[in-house]
């Protein structure tokens, strides 16, 4: 008994004098995906801003793979040190691990650090087709179930989860076609294989911007400052219609508490500040600071959330 005392008097001073000494050597942060795409841009940012912010050695790693299930992996196994970060979303933190058959568990594996921001999903057609609104295309799509075909990024991923609720919402029925990525669904939304998709903002933009494809409605509550002229679902004729991206900062599950609570803090004061909320605006993703404990709250509400829509729209596990 004494012995145990001992032990444990032992990792409660160790973990103090880490937390006290943090960092005493660079931090890495994971990014789940290729150079180039949103989730880099974000983990890049933030890495930098946290760098900026406090002097410390931030250092980003693209860990891509696996649907970008391989990053969360990688961090999920790294030592609970406060050394290793990574860059969480929607897709891998709650849907991937529903449908996939994956090494961690989101919740057990990973700690919440910090939510970064949110960003909807974008509804498109290319600029040369009838619909002109979204309830142009829905009526259509309920006069010939199945004969509108909508392109997204993959079975299971964001857009597909919204789709599936929106058709369940508003008793409509379109055939998907799953892609490898966002690109190659907009690509063949432009050449006319498809009469729809959905897409986040950051992979859209250019091409609304350029009149290339139509933005018919955004899937969060509220207009997206990034689109400022497109109306949301909810808007039109859908009130309780509200599906979200997030994207956050994760650690290895039993990461000392002091130090997840002093890297939430300083990632908060980043997100109070302009320069950081203007350059995730730019990507459509408004700045939401949040706590550890309503970031964790958040996750488990998206993941009972996701667990009800797979149900309904019988998505098979992979």
């Amino acid at each position: 008994m004494i012995r145990k005392l001992f032990a444990v008097a032992a990792m409660t001073a160790a973990c103090l004098v880490q937390a006290q000494d943090y960092p005493s050597k660079p931090i890495r942060i994971i990014i789940p995906s290729t150079p180039g795409g949103g989730t880099d841009f974000i983990g890049r940012l933030m890495g930098t801003k946290l760098q900026e912010l406090n002097g410390w050695d931030v250092v980003p790693e693209n860990k891509p793979g696996a649907g970008t299930a391989l990053g969360l992996a990688e961090a999920a196994r790294s030592p609970a040190q406060g050394y290793d970060l990574v860059i969480g979303q929607s897709d891998n933190v709650t849907l991937i691990p529903l449908l996939m058959k994956v090494t961690y568990d989101p919740i057990k594996d990973l700690a919440p650090v910090a939510l970064v921001g949110t960003t909807p999903m974008v509804l498109l057609v290319s600029d040369k087709s009838p619909f002109k609104t979204l309830p142009d295309a829905i009526e259509a799509a309920k006069k010939a179930p199945d004969t509108i075909s909508y392109g997204t990024s993959g079975t299971g991923g964001g857009v597909h989860m919204a789709m599936e609720m929106l058709q369940h919402e508003a008793g409509f029925k379109m055939q998907h076609v799953p892609y490898k990525g966002s690109s190659p669904a907009l690509a063949d939304l432009m050449g006319g294989h498809l009469q729809f998709a959905g897409s986040s903002i950051s992979s859209a933009a250019s091409l609304i911007k350029s009149g290339k494809v139509r933005a018919l409605a955004v899937t969060s509550p509220k207009r997206n400052p990034a689109l400022p002229d497109v109306p949301t679902v909810a808007e039109l004729g859908y009130p309780d219609f509200s599906v979200v991206t997030f994207y956050g900062v994760l650690a290895p599950a039993k990461t000392p508490t002091d130090v997840l609570t002093r890297l939430n803090t300083d990632f908060n004061k980043l997100l109070s500040r302009k320069d950081v909320q203007d350059a995730l605006a730019s990507q459509g993703l408004e700045a939401n600071p949040m706590s550890r404990e309503q970031f964790a709250a958040l996750i488990q509400a998206d993941i009972n959330k996701a667990k009800q829509t797979i149900k309904s729209a019988g998505i098979k596990v992979q």
